[in-house]
């Protein structure tokens, strides 16, 4: 047990290190090819965040515990707009820009909801990943269209690009790693305590791979660059969703076997993007009084399905 446990804190330590690498060396290579701001940011940083959930929900899945891959992307989405939201918010009003309100959060909303009627008969089939990875493509295509966006003025050198392309890799290659290691330690953490995977992964996984979110949205609460947040967040629970869901229904894992999880978990995961999005949709900011409502849908969820 003890081994599991190291193995499971060493896993998320090395995918909150590696994904860091991997997100800002892959944001700065965008940068470095002069692709747009739109795709900068809802696109690279959208899946580079959402990086260490895809790989860890995809391993788990391929390994026959689906719950566990389930789980971490339910308990993801929730983190992001529940706890990590509700955190910078306490930090300092998040403002939500126009292109948010009418853009990337329907879009994020929209891939929610679907992925939780997808998850109703607590399975995901192949058809329904192969679904989910032609939306992913669509939704892709609409956030590289949002006018008003335009390419960086400035210009990196070939051997910066040369190097960003090396910490893609590098990052990338610490994320498949640490996911590795972070399932193996949490698969037998759930067996030895008799917890089930869609717990683990909604808990301790899904806490472990929101890091990269909740540290990076702190940093830029604190900077006052409220627009990052708020955009990378829906951005990853968008990318959750669609790229997340689409691995594990195109392994064919078969049942989730956890209803506590495809039931609780689903509705504080929809009734998290719902709450945010209303509330900065009529409010156009996420204020101190909202982040107390989110982080009590943040708790309410972990005791739902702790003592369920």
């Amino acid at each position: 047990m003890i081994l599991a446990a190291v193995l499971l804190l060493a896993g998320l330590f090395i995918l909150v290190k590696a994904g860091d690498i991997f997100v800002d060396s892959a944001a700065q290579l965008a940068r470095s090819l002069n692709m747009s701001s739109v795709v900068v940011g809802a696109i690279v940083l959208g899946f580079g965040t959402s990086a260490p959930e895809l790989v860890v929900s995809t391993i788990a899945a391929w390994g026959g515990n689906p719950a566990l891959g389930v789980g971490n992307i339910v308990g993801s989405n929730v983190a992001n707009l529940s706890l990590v939201l509700g955190v910078s918010a306490l930090v300092t009003p998040i403002v939500l820009s126009a292109s948010v309100i009418r853009r990337q959060a329907p879009l994020s909303i929209a891939s929610v909801i679907l992925f939780a009627v997808l998850l109703i008969d607590e399975k995901l089939s192949l058809i329904e990943g192969a679904l989910l990875l032609g939306l992913l493509i669509v939704a892709m295509f609409i956030l590289i269209k949002t006018p008003g966006e335009g390419a960086p003025t400035t210009t990196e050198s070939t051997s910066s690009t040369g190097r960003s392309l090396l910490l893609s890799i590098v990052g990338l290659c610490g994320v498949l790693v640490g996911a590795q290691l972070a399932v193996s330690g949490a698969t037998t953490l759930a067996e030895r305590w008799g917890l089930s995977g869609g717990f683990i992964g909604f808990s301790l996984v899904a806490l472990g791979t929101s890091l990269p979110e909740l540290v990076t949205a702190v940093a830029a609460a604190r900077r006052n660059e409220t627009g990052l947040i708020i955009g990378n967040l829906f951005g990853s629970n968008l990318f959750n969703c669609l790229a997340g869901g689409a691995a594990i229904g195109l392994v064919n894992a078969g049942d989730i076997g956890d209803p506590n999880l495809t039931s609780g978990g689903l509705v504080a995961m929809v009734l998290a993007v719902t709450l945010a999005y209303v509330r900065g949709a009529v409010k156009r900011q996420i204020s101190k009084s909202d982040a107390i409502l989110l982080l009590g849908i943040y708790i309410a969820a972990m005791l739902y399905l702790a003592l369920a």
